[in-house]
């Protein structure tokens, strides 16, 4: 992780935390983790190196929303093992994208994308309900960096399809937006 990213999680004021913002926090990190395995498997199968590039970055991820839970006390252990999860849907998330990701390098590319779709969808939910100004930087920074996954893997996709990823969760406008940033225009890599 970036030393000043991790530097400014504990730089701001630790706030009162709801209920909502407790389970938020766990929800990502496996949210985060479930990326990590999946693209730690397709990495694995087709040896492709944007599935490990990317599976490293998510490492990151879940780095800064441990830093979150250890500011506030927050007793949760994910587990290290890949395709194990607390959740319950997350678990079953992991086998369904693997599964589909595992059929042709076409596939996994597109559950890439619909990984990041889904993670920047959660977060930009969290985001209308949380207060915190840490829970903030921390989202808004996980959302720059699925930003950046979404473009790497959109861009291989095409590559294969010459067709880009059609948005399942967030706005098809959103995705459109994204993709015409250009590679590294997000800062939360």
């Amino acid at each position: 992780m970036k030393p000043e990213a991790l530097a400014t999680v504990y730089s701001l004021p630790k706030e009162p935390l709801s209920d909502f913002e407790a389970s938020s926090l766990i929800f990502v990190i496996e949210e985060e983790k479930l990326a990590r395995d999946v693209y730690m498997t397709l990495y694995k199968i087709w040896g492709v190196k944007t599935f490990g590039n990317i599976a490293l970055s998510e490492v990151t991820h879940m780095q800064m929303v441990q830093a979150l839970l250890e500011k506030y006390n927050l007793e949760f252990k994910y587990s290290d093992e890949i395709g194990v999860f607390q959740n319950d849907e997350l678990k079953k998330l992991y086998e369904e994208l693997v599964e589909k990701g595992s059929k042709s390098l076409k596939d996994a590319y597109e559950v890439g994308t619909l990984i990041e779709d889904k993670d920047i969808y959660d977060l930009e939910e969290y985001l209308k309900k949380v207060d915190n100004h840490d829970l903030i930087f921390v989202f808004e920074n996980l959302i720059k960096g699925s930003e950046n996954h979404m473009r790497a893997f959109d861009t291989q996709l095409y590559k294969i399809t010459g067709q880009h990823y059609k948005a399942q969760f967030i706005t098809q406008e959103r995705l459109e937006k994204i993709l015409s940033q250009g590679a590294g225009s997000g800062k939360g890599k």
